[in-house]
């Protein structure tokens, strides 16, 4: 009998995201923006602490609009570190607006999808993981996409970081081999 990656158990939210979300490539720039951001917001928090919030972060980020969030100013700051429905960090609202700016001078320049899809020249990595453990927390890859991100704009965007996002996103497949979503999230390759 298939069994689902074990790392999302039994918790609806987690079978829920697991079963429509991970690891289905995303091919549109501002909702991969948007899962970077909610990545760096994760950082030293677990996984189900953010899904539990993403729609009061959905709500409190303007819908994730980088125009808008861009334009942030102090007092948005302010209001945010009040709302209690999200995750309220200096640092990691201040790397939201930041790196909606970032995001928008990339998107001018050359597409944020362009941008990160050129890592993996268009395609998802296939890895073909047969357990969890030979899941890494990171990789040579994420390391190098996590510098240039970095010298980019962005914040909150380690090698650990970057990785969870890049599976998350597709970019890499890493349901385990036997998880029935391995074998459809492998056919979603454009």
């Amino acid at each position: 009998m298939e069994k689902r990656c074990d790392w999302c158990g039994n918790d609806p939210i987690y079978v829920k995201y697991h079963d429509n979300e991970w690891g289905v490539p995303e091919y549109d720039g501002r909702a991969l923006w948007e899962k970077l951001v909610l990545d760096g917001f994760q950082a030293g928090l677990s996984w189900i602490t953010i899904l539990k919030k993403r729609d009061a972060f959905r709500l409190a980020f303007e819908n994730f609009d980088p125009v808008r969030v861009a334009a942030f100013t102090d007092d948005d700051v302010e209001r945010l570190l009040q709302n209690e429905g999200i995750v309220r960090h200096r640092g990691k609202i201040n790397a939201a607006i930041k790196g909606a700016q970032a995001f928008l001078e990339i998107e001018k320049q050359e597409g944020f999808a362009k941008f990160i899809w050129s890592y993996v020249d268009g395609k998802p990595l296939q890895e073909g993981r047969k357990s969890m453990a030979d899941v890494p927390a990171f990789t040579p890859l994420s390391t190098q996409l996590s510098k240039d991100l970095k010298k980019r704009g962005f914040n909150f965007c380690g090698p650990t970081i970057v990785y969870a996002w890049m599976e998350a996103c597709g970019i890499v497949n890493d349901h385990i081999v036997g998880c029935p979503r391995h074998d459809a999230v492998q056919k979603m390759v454009k």
